[in-house]
């Protein structure tokens, strides 16, 4: 959306949500081009929405983001429990949590560090705050991060392919253990509601057993699968689940609840509840990892170092045309972008007619169903 030129003079730079690899390399290409191409001073903000709600910012130079390309996380810090519209501001007398609404703080925040646009690096959480912000006069381009890949409109996140090369790496080593002792071996991998993650690093690794959310599994097709390879000399069963996977007629395993949180779910623990339910129908021996945040954390591969500094990049373009209020997207290889509002509080979902699930099934990989 093009809006009205006003000479810009200083933008400021967030990150938000759940950290991933390659967010570093945003910033550097950000604050780079900002500079040395157009003239403006770059302020970061520390800590995602909590810094424009704290007032806590400082400025970036060329030195400040010198180095910093293959460095894992952000050097600007971020937060995913720092929604203006919902802030945590206290509890009440019986210790639950109060919220307010501080948008007006981050308005006034935002005049008095003088800052004309806002640069926001995130996923579909960042992107509803941001949308927020928008309605307020703010202006804001969008850069899409997430080790998920769930974010509507662009074929790849940046974080994604780094993700899924730590995940197959795991996948690989319990793979040698479950061929040593003879075991079933779930490895439970982070996703949310999206099975992206799960789908390519499970193919990759060649996992027998592939379990997303988008297809509910059926437990006693995935307790035959391990028994079939049994009896056929195959004397372990390596199973990937996304943590977002559920049974037919089942509900998500949930790990806890932040209440202070825009997105309070935390799921996890599929994978031992999968465990107990086949060691008991199969009376195999079944072990459980969940990989976590080792998923998250790390220097970025090649290729997202590249495609972050694609959509940085693209993002300085847009600051440039004035085209505000958009997120930087890939479509076809090609970065262009879309409104901020068309993406924000939103999932991009494996389709069950995905061409990798034809393939998976086609080398016999069991889906659950």
């Amino acid at each position: 959306m093009s809006v009205k030129r006003k000479q810009i003079r200083k933008i400021g730079i967030l990150t938000g949500g759940g950290d991933c690899p390659g967010l570093n390399a945003v910033i550097r290409v950000v604050t780079k081009a900002a500079i040395t191409q157009l003239g403006l001073e770059v302020i970061g903000i520390e800590d995602g929405f909590l810094g424009l709600i704290r007032n806590r910012m400082h400025p970036l130079g060329l030195d400040d983001v010198s180095n910093i390309l293959t460095v894992g996380g952000t050097i600007l810090g971020t937060s995913n429990d720092a929604d203006p519209i919902r802030f945590a501001v206290g509890r009440d007398e019986h210790g639950k949590p109060l919220f307010e609404n501080v948008t007006d703080r981050v308005v006034e925040h935002v005049a008095d560090r003088g800052l004309d646009a806002i640069v926001a690096v995130g996923g579909d959480g960042t992107m509803t705050g941001a949308a927020n912000l928008i309605e307020r006069g703010i202006a804001v381009v969008g850069v899409p991060k997430t080790i998920d890949n769930d974010l509507m409109h662009t074929d790849i996140t940046f974080g994604f392919s780094t993700a899924v090369q730590t995940a197959v790496e795991c996948l690989d080593r319990i793979h040698t253990t479950a061929s040593s002792h003879h075991r079933v071996m779930i490895v439970e991998l982070m996703g949310r509601n999206a099975g992206w993650l799960t789908l390519h690093a499970g193919l990759a690794a060649g996992a027998d057993v592939v379990l997303i959310p988008e297809i509910p599994y059926d437990v006693d097709v995935v307790c035959e699968k391990c028994l079939e390879r049994s009896k056929r000399g195959k004397r372990f069963t390596l199973i990937a689940v996304s943590e977002g996977a559920m049974p037919k007629g089942g509900k998500q395993v949930v790990d806890r609840v932040v209440h202070e949180s825009p997105d309070p779910i935390r799921l996890g623990g599929i994978s031992a509840v999968l465990s107990r339910e086949i060691a008991q129908k199969t009376h195999l021996e079944t072990r459980a990892t969940i990989l976590g945040h080792v998923q998250r954390g790390g220097a970025p591969v090649a290729t997202d170092r590249v495609l972050a500094m694609r959509f940085g990049h693209k993002a300085i373009q847009l600051v440039a045309m004035h085209e505000w209020n958009n997120i930087v997207v890939m479509q076809g290889g090609e970065t262009t972008f879309v409104p901020i509002t068309s993406v924000a509080g939103q999932q991009r979902l494996v389709p069950i007619d995905d061409p990798l699930i034809a393939m998976a099934r086609s080398v016999e990989t069991c889906m659950g169903d």
